[in-house]
């Protein structure tokens, strides 16, 4: 049993211990308590110069909510995309992870088209909107054509682990050509039986942990924070036998 890890995170110094790990690429985020945002471009930067031999894929998303955007949030998702591009360092594997939908839950195939011209050579995921998508076979299929490389997918609402079945189905379906990472809900405890059950070669994470603060609270929270847990990741490894 093999497959490439990837960790999702947004905090700085987490892509150090993410390649210390062991992981195999990152996805680069601000906002995930709202479901990811797109970083900012120093923090972009940091993760790649913390994690040199990864692939570094970046989370493209204007704002939290639904993934249904206007002509103006998919512009500016291109100049985020034409300016991250060139704030990392040479020889970085950069690659950039998006996601539109009509408003019935179709790909949004003028948007993409648009996203996938600005990544240029830079590989392009779709993100978990694949989930909301009826036809998940179809929409594999027209990502593909748009230039799409690779899909993140729970296979549905809810955890992974309530869809194998269609996630093995979508891993053969798309082949080498739009590989299948398979997140959400992905843990130490289950993430071999996902892969032993879907046949996919990536997995999708966070190795969350917590963080106290040292500072004294404004009173407003506690100043806790979440981070990249090396324990975690530890524990994944393990569980694949890497």
């Amino acid at each position: 049993m093999s497959a490439l890890v990837e960790v999702c995170l947004e905090d700085v110094g987490g892509a150090a211990v993410a390649a210390a790990a062991g992981a195999d690429a990152l996805e680069v985020c601000a906002g995930l308590v709202e479901g990811g945002t797109t970083p900012t471009p120093g923090f972009v930067r940091h993760c790649a110069e913390q994690a040199p031999g990864l692939d570094v894929r970046v989370l493209v998303r204007p704002r939290g909510g639904d993934f249904v955007h206007s002509a103006e949030e998919v512009a500016v998702m291109a100049d985020d995309v034409t300016l991250l591009r060139s704030v990392v360092p040479d020889g970085t594997r950069l690659g950039f992870v998006v996601g539109t939908l009509t408003a019935d839950g179709e790909v949004d195939v003028a948007a993409v088209r648009r996203l996938v011209e600005a990544c240029g050579p830079a590989p392009v995921t779709f993100h978990k909107a694949f989930d909301s998508v009826p036809d998940k076979a179809a929409a594999l299929d027209l990502l593909g054509g748009l230039g799409v490389t690779r899909v993140l997918t729970s296979g549905g609402p809810g955890p992974a682990l309530d869809h194998l079945p269609l996630l093995a189905d979508l891993v053969r379906r798309g082949g080498d050509d739009v590989r299948i990472a398979v997140g959400g809900g992905v843990r130490p405890a289950n993430v071999a039986q996902v892969v032993e059950a879907t046949g996919c070669r990536e997995v999708h994470l966070r190795a969350p942990g917590v963080v106290v603060s040292s500072g004294r609270s404004a009173g407003y929270d506690d100043g806790g924070r979440s981070v990249t847990d090396a324990g975690v990741l530890a524990e994944v490894m393990g569980a694949l036998g890497r």
